[in-house]
């Protein structure tokens, strides 16, 4: 019998998912198809009864508008929502903007895959040429973060996301969770890799082979000391979400029509 019940998702589709281009910090909006797979989630959570106490996002607004339509569909609108940069997805670094199958085509599939999945390679930093510079770096959100500006990041391997989120894993989320809260933590691909990691006690060489699909819960029952009980279980139809997960990874491959 689990002692906690934790559900962790990447939020849904974004416009750039949909393009294929490494996101990050970049702040996009939710798809059609991904306000589409974040409300089919409230739906599937509201018919296994569900019932969230607190709510846990980052600061980007894919990541929060996930969360407000899944609590929209659950009709829990009311449940409270916390959010920290923290749970934000990787920094990418140089990175940002770029087609992850056009990297594939230039830099080998092995290369973009050790890139966007392996444990302690960080990317190419972001420098003040980069198109996107500007605009992550004077958006307001990280006036009022825990760190100064000077001290964000720049890029990021999983190893440093896992570092800058246990800090508020185990001071905000873990007393909330030993208090009887349910709660659910809208995040991204990478932060919700990196807890993964963290909770299961995955390897830094396994962890290169956990992909999760947008807009998927993801259940983990723990002990009295959050130990896991067993592997985290993806809610929903199974084929679908293994057809969803190959599409992830497909992502980092070159388009067969330019092999």
């Amino acid at each position: 019998m689990a002692k906690y019940r934790l559900v962790l998702l990447r939020h849904g589709e974004g416009a750039w998912n949909k393009e294929n281009r490494f996101c990050s910090w970049v702040d996009q909006k939710l798809s059609s198809d991904g306000m589409k797979e974040a409300q089919n989630c409230g739906k599937h959570l509201k018919a296994l009864g569900f019932e969230f106490d607190l709510v846990f996002t980052s600061v980007l607004s894919r990541s929060i508008q996930t969360a407000w339509l899944i609590l929209q569909e659950m009709g829990q609108e009311w449940v409270p929502i916390q959010s920290s940069w923290r749970l934000n997805e990787r920094h990418y670094g140089a990175l940002i903007g770029l087609n992850r199958a056009e990297m594939a085509l230039n830099h080998g599939e092995e290369q973009v895959k050790i890139w966007r999945r392996s444990y302690d390679v960080t990317p190419p930093p972001i420098t003040e040429s980069h198109p996107y510079y500007e605009e992550i770096y004077n958006d307001r959100r990280y006036k009022c973060s825990d760190v100064s500006q000077d001290d964000l990041p720049k890029a990021e391997s999983l190893k440093d996301v896992l570092d800058r989120l246990l800090p508020y894993w185990n001071e905000k989320i873990v007393p909330e969770l030993k208090s009887g809260k349910m709660i659910l933590i809208s995040a991204h691909g990478n932060s919700s890799r990196a807890l993964l990691k963290h909770v299961e006690g995955i390897s830094d060489e396994d962890i290169i082979n956990v992909t999760l699909p947008t807009g998927v819960p993801i259940l983990l029952e723990l002990d009295e000391n959050l130990h896991p009980l067993g592997p985290h279980q993806f809610l929903g139809d199974q084929e679908a979400i293994q057809a969803a997960i190959k599409k992830v990874e497909d992502q980092g491959k070159v388009k067969s029509t330019e092999k």
